[in-house]
């Protein structure tokens, strides 16, 4: 996969730039930034380099449609305070636009074209669509992992037409991603939440055979506990998943990979409650379990102050309440305290994770924080992304 940086000369090169703009949006403005944060060493090298950039992306699902309240205009406002340039948001039809009309003058370094999804074309991954992007530019990048594991035609067929390269953020996320499924410091540890185990269970497998430890945390873990026989009361839960979760365990005493699961829990009557601990085997009918318990944490924290790699993907519990985020918030702590002294290499994903660790401003103390979700775990399904197909 070449990178940007093995490009040739990129002086007066018009790069078509493919980003995950992906912002949350509320009235107009934009509620978390880390996406946009991310994507500014890629712009500022092509800035250096002396490239004209030509920035494609998305936002929302607008299905083919103009949708006006998923316009680029406020990424526009956010990437010109950022980078204190002039940029231009491009709102003329994507399929009239030509290359000659991109840059009104020399000076002129990075323009937008308005939202890709408004053009049903795009999910469609048209060839022609394709095409006629291509033809805007010399080179193409792609710095847009998280939409990778989508045959769109801005990150699959496009390559098929124009020299192709790899951008800076999307090669930190394969290079910490390798590091956590090929290039194995051992032992290694996964913390997996969420609130379906069967839309984790081929990861799960897949890490079974690389990993150590898995640690099953989240609704998720209820199904667990139903599974060994305890009361989950009311708490979030999947039907129909015994067979699923017989299987996990099979496969993990087959390879040697020990499976970790709440050992005690903090409960409440309701999502705004406050939060009680409980052992497993006094749990009453009309109780939510919310969080790991004490034990938990001690039992995860020792795991972790044993392992030389780390990923986690998933919090521990209903962390927007924050009297159930205490397990999450541990966990947190005991990663940054051994990445303080180099001693672990850890990588998180999931876009609950990012927010629990953007909520307490721990983001940068951990090696490596993945804004991609689907991407994330079909890659780390050990499934065959298209967009890192096509570059390949």
């Amino acid at each position: 996969m070449r990178s940007i940086k093995d490009a040739p000369n990129l002086n007066q090169k018009k790069v078509l730039l493919r980003l995950d703009l992906n912002v949350p949006l509320s009235n107009g403005k934009i509620t978390d930034t880390t996406r946009i944060d991310k994507i500014l060493p890629t712009i500022n090298f092509l800035l250096k380099n002396e490239a004209k950039i030509i920035i494609l992306s998305h936002v929302g699902r607008p299905k083919g449609k103009v949708v006006n309240e998923l316009s680029l205009k406020p990424i526009c406002e956010n990437l010109k305070n950022n980078l204190n340039q002039s940029i231009r948001l491009i709102s003329k039809n994507i399929k009239e636009v030509k290359s000659a009309d991109l840059f009104d003058n020399r000076d002129e370094k990075i323009v937008i074209l308005e939202n890709l999804r408004f053009y049903e074309e795009e999910e469609k991954n048209d060839k022609v669509f394709a095409k006629h992007l291509a033809s805007l530019a010399d080179i193409y990048v792609n710095d847009a992992f998280s939409c990778s594991h989508r045959a769109h035609a801005s990150i699959f067929e496009i390559t098929k037409f124009i020299p192709s390269y790899a951008g800076l953020q999307l090669n930190l996320e394969i290079n910490a991603l390798t590091k956590i499924t090929s290039e194995i410091q051992r032992p290694i540890t996964c913390i997996i939440g969420g609130s379906k185990i069967s839309s984790k269970i081929n990861i799960i497998k897949n890490l079974i055979a690389k990993f150590d430890n898995i640690i099953i945390v989240g609704g998720m873990a209820n199904n667990i506990l139903k599974y060994k026989g305890y009361e989950i009361g009311k708490s979030i839960q999947e039907n129909n998943c015994h067979k699923i979760i017989e299987e996990i365990f099979s496969l993990s005493k087959k390879k040697s990979c020990r499976m970790i699961y709440p050992e005690d829990v903090m409960i409440g009557k309701d999502l705004n409650g406050l939060s009680e601990i409980k052992e497993l085997d006094n749990i009453s009918k009309d109780e939510l379990i919310l969080d790991i318990g004490p034990k938990t944490i001690k039992a995860i924290n020792l795991l972790i102050e044993e392992s030389s790699t780390i990923l986690w993907n998933g919090p521990a519990g209903y962390f927007e309440n924050p009297n159930f985020a205490k397990g999450s918030i541990e966990i947190a702590k005991k990663i940054i305290e051994k990445n303080k002294n180099n001693s672990i290499y850890s990588v998180v994903g999931g876009g609950d994770t990012v927010s629990l660790l953007n909520s307490i401003g721990a983001t940068s103390n951990f090696n490596f924080v993945s804004t991609a979700g689907g991407a994330f775990l079909e890659y780390l399904e050990g499934k065959e992304l298209p967009g890192i197909k096509a570059l390949n």
